[in-house]
């Protein structure tokens, strides 16, 4: 059996993803993935994800060109997390920033940009 087969998705089928940058060790984003985008993402070397908003399968980079290059794909202890490290190309961030993770929260509880 293969592990792919083992992963605890929810009741949607899905998991959830984080997304490291390979040189850099940030963060990059969190999304979501079937069984279907994560055999992808092995076929393929570049990262699928399932978009819950639009319903359907992404491949990151499709439309922007800032594609995820996967260099490692790991799972948690528990089974129910995939991490994607990746080379990323451009920004990871729909808003341009390249890590989805641009704004710190301070301890007044504030938002502040990095």
């Amino acid at each position: 059996m293969k592990v792919l087969d083992s992963i605890k998705y929810n009741e949607k089928g899905l998991v959830p993803v984080i997304t490291q940058d390979f040189q850099s060790g940030k963060v990059l984003m969190q999304a979501y993935a079937k069984k279907e985008q994560l055999e992808k993402t092995l076929k393929t070397g570049l990262a699928h994800y399932y978009s819950r908003s639009r319903d359907k399968e992404w491949l990151k980079g499709e439309t922007s060109g800032h594609y995820q290059k996967v260099v490692e794909m790991r799972v948690d202890c528990d089974m129910d997390c995939v991490l994607y490290i990746v080379n990323q190309v451009g920004a990871a961030c729909h808003t341009g920033e390249f890590s989805c993770f641009y704004r710190k929260i301070n301890k007044k509880g504030e938002i502040e940009d990095e």
